[in-house]
């Protein structure tokens, strides 16, 4: 398959093999929340009381945000070629608020399974929906200034963390949820709760740079000029990790901690700050991101096939997984001897801390419903392709 064949069809297969790939990864850190006997009393990137497996487990879902978020940013711009700024602003506008009202509304029952939204959980949906709005606005701007500003925030929103929080009690809430936010809770009257998960800016400058190198997919932009940049642009990222890292003075909330135990200083040095997602962070799994679309581009078989399915629908997938998993949590709740007067907790119903598995059930559970879920995945792909209803643009 050559270049010119791979960007005239409907989907480029590289960006939905990494976006399924990340898709299928993501749902093993949600099944580890909600079947992991230590999910809810233990950090499993502690160097001092993880293990290997574990450690793992979780670091490897660390890939999975900033690229999706990323993805989408490019695939923003891949959707913009056909239509006029204004449309182009407009329909990010109408996007970003539809996906700020699916985080409220549909993933945190999902994920609490609460119906009366006792505590709404605001995360990468909400993240993503807020900078697509931001970008709508930038875009008026020029392309050059998306890509500035996405720049100058991901490199420079750190320096919020050499200073003291503001005294000002307001400022210091808005400081938090937009830059430097990891559990901000509001309380709410009437028993209710909003938790600040996903501190909004950082995300929207990876899905700036995003939508900047969506330009390197135009089709009239040359195949290996391409692969190149994506080369440059992700070893360059990469080696900012491992040379920041190492002196570590910046880009990070919480430098690494030396240990007087090799093991432990591998584990201390790639636990970097997923909330708010540092410039550590955001080096280490966006550079790896490009790398992956610089190398992938060509390849056709059967498991970037298979993995394309989940990457084509990740909206759907995105939702629906989380339904599936606490549908099942609920099964083993019941099955594990638990009652109903046990069912009421924070943040998740039917999770309480002493329940869950180890590690070998979790990666079952993680299994079976990525199997699961792919034929209902591979329906829907179709279903989109073979259908132009208005709503389709939205999921």
């Amino acid at each position: 398959m050559d270049s010119s064949s791979i960007l005239s069809s409907k989907r480029i297969l590289s960006i939905d093999i990494l976006r399924g790939l990340v898709m299928i990864i993501m749902a093993l850190d949600h099944t580890r929340d909600f079947f992991h006997l230590e999910a809810m009393t233990g950090d499993p990137l502690d160097p001092t009381t993880t293990t290997g497996m574990l450690f793992f487990t979780r670091w490897i879902t660390h890939f999975c945000a900033p690229t999706f978020v990323f993805l989408s940013g490019l695939s923003a711009y891949l959707s913009a070629q056909t239509k006029t700024p204004s449309e182009v602003s407009m329909f990010l506008l109408k996007r970003g608020a539809w996906l700020i009202f699916v985080e409220i509304v549909i993933v945190s029952l999902g994920l609490t399974f609460n119906p009366f939204y006792n505590f709404i959980i605001l995360q990468v949906i909400w993240a993503i929906g807020w900078s697509m709005i931001l970008l709508a606005l930038v875009i008026k701007i020029s392309k050059k200034a998306v890509f500035i500003i996405g720049l100058i925030i991901v490199s420079c929103h750190n320096v919020f963390n050499l200073f003291p929080p503001p005294d000002s009690e307001g400022f210091n809430f808005m400081l938090k949820v937009l830059f430097t936010s990891f559990g901000t809770v509001l309380p709410l009257p009437n028993n209710h709760l909003i938790g600040f998960f996903y501190a909004i800016l950082p995300w929207t400058g990876i899905m700036f740079i995003g939508y900047a190198i969506g330009s390197w997919y135009s089709k009239s932009y040359a195949a290996e000029k391409r692969k190149r940049n994506l080369i440059i642009a992700g070893l360059c990222s990469i080696f900012l990790f491992f040379i920041l890292r190492f002196i570590n003075l910046y880009g990070d909330p919480v430098p690494r901690k030396e240990y007087n135990d090799l093991f432990k200083n591998i584990l201390s040095f790639f636990n970097v700050s997923k909330y708010p997602p540092s410039l550590l962070y955001t080096s280490m799994t966006v550079g790896l991101a490009m790398l992956f679309l610089a190398f992938t581009e060509r390849i056709n078989n059967w498991f970037s096939r298979i993995v394309s399915i989940y990457g084509a629908v990740p909206f759907f997938y995105y939702i629906i997984h989380f339904y599936l998993l606490h549908s099942i949590l609920v099964i083993a709740f019941f099955a594990s001897g638990f009652t109903t007067e046990q069912i009421v907790q924070i943040p998740f119903w039917f999770r309480p801390n002493n329940f869950g598995f180890n590690l070998p059930i979790v990666y079952l559970i993680w299994i079976l419903v990525v199997t699961v879920l792919y034929l209902p995945c591979k329906w829907f792909k179709n279903y989109k392709e073979t259908h132009s209803q208005w709503w389709l643009k939205y999921v």
